[in-house]
């Protein structure tokens, strides 16, 4: 049975998906289920909320995503106007 800090939406599933899906640390959970009920944002978070998170980002037990794509780098002359 999971405890209430690793429901499904919880701060520490959102760190987990963040970390796993290679996203930026940005503090969030879900009230209830992930997209379907309210986005509770950092500054809304109690300091155990964002610990949580913390602790679900920097839990890489699941290691993160293979999006199995080649990523180019380009040189700054290249980029011109888009860098």
């Amino acid at each position: 049975m999971k405890n209430k800090q690793d429901r499904h939406g919880s701060a520490r599933d959102r760190g987990r998906a963040d970390y796993y899906y290679g996203r930026l640390y940005d503090p969030h959970y879900y009230e209830g289920n992930s997209i379907t009920s309210k986005l509770i944002q950092q500054e809304n978070m109690t300091e155990e909320e964002v610990t949580q998170y913390t602790e679900g980002y920097h839990d890489q037990t699941a290691g993160q995503k293979d999006w199995d794509v080649e990523i180019e780098v380009y040189d700054d002359e290249y980029l011109g106007d888009l860098k």
